[in-house]
């Protein structure tokens, strides 16, 4: 190829990566440089200008209660919601990818509450969770048990909020994992089943580490998806009571929109960032290594 055309190939490719860099650089980038230089300063009031008080607004954040409150309740949130939809998705996953009947209704039914929009499935499980008319307090009181209430009760509405989590969540992850499931090779399954091996132990020798690709994948969307809690909350409790239900990106909300404190918001934000930028990275290097590409 000569000189010429290598050039006009490299021009190219660089004008078919355009858009993608330009939407890029418009929505994610440059939100984030602004996001870090507007945490680096004090707003100025009736026309006074902006101060430069490097750290000091993480000083102050990190000296808030509240924004620990809501870092504890996000961490439950996580550590709540991330293991337990993996685990049911691939449960889900394995249970319809075998002979079923009805498999396809089945597996409709699983990824029903995906399609559906947040704003109406927090609407449908506030139906579930009413104190007086609400569905499981219903079926409690047909089994003898007092209501309890689930949104309004600090011990239980943080569980309360994870428990819908899960259930929305669970069959957008089983797609990734049902996905991986049929692209593996059958000829895998038919030598095992050669040698007598048991179906436990073909799934921690041969399958599990065939999925860990995806699992690897799933696992980013969830920890993404556990700190970017908004909608269902401002429906269900809009943090409360007391905060209980309060997580970081609601809390960036609340600063943002409700306390008009857009540097406090943007503190918020770098830290989210970065943490999420740190736990990431040790996702990958620790799960790579156990990671097999087909």
């Amino acid at each position: 190829m000569s000189f010429t055309n290598h050039r006009k190939m490299q021009l190219y490719g660089a004008l078919l990566l355009l858009p993608a860099a330009l939407l890029l650089t418009t929505f994610a980038y440059l939100p984030t440089v602004t996001t870090v230089i507007n945490s680096l300063f004090l707003p100025g009031f009736r026309g006074a200008p902006t101060e430069f008080v490097g750290l000091e607004n993480y000083q102050v954040l990190f000296d808030d209660p509240t924004f620990w409150k809501v870092a504890r309740n996000n961490l439950i949130y996580a550590v709540g919601t991330i293991p337990t939809s993996i685990a049911l998705a691939l449960g889900m996953a394995l249970f319809v990818n075998g002979k079923l009947r009805g498999r396809g209704f089945v597996r409709m039914a699983y990824f029903t509450p995906t399609i559906l929009p947040m704003i109406a499935a927090a609407n449908i499980w506030m139906f579930f969770y009413a104190p007086q008319i609400g569905l499981f307090n219903k079926l409690l009181g047909m089994l003898g048990f007092s209501g309890v209430n689930w949104l309004g009760d600090p011990s239980v509405a943080l569980s309360s909020v994870i428990v819908m989590s899960v259930w929305k969540e669970a069959g957008f992850f089983m797609i990734f994992y049902l996905a991986a499931l049929q692209s593996m090779p059958p000829e895998l399954k038919e030598a095992a089943d050669l040698e007598g091996t048991s179906r436990w132990s073909f799934f921690w020798r041969v399958t599990f580490p065939l999925l860990m690709p995806t699992t690897l994948f799933v696992l980013i969307n969830a920890l993404i998806n556990s700190v970017r809690v908004v909608d269902h909350l401002f429906i269900l409790t809009k943090g409360g009571p007391n905060n209980a239900t309060n997580l970081l990106l609601y809390y960036v909300y609340e600063n943002a929109f409700s306390f008009f404190d857009r540097t406090t918001a943007a503190t918020i934000t770098v830290v989210i960032l970065v943490v999420l930028a740190v736990v990431a990275t040790l996702k990958f290097t620790i799960l790579d290594r156990r990671t097999h590409y087909q």
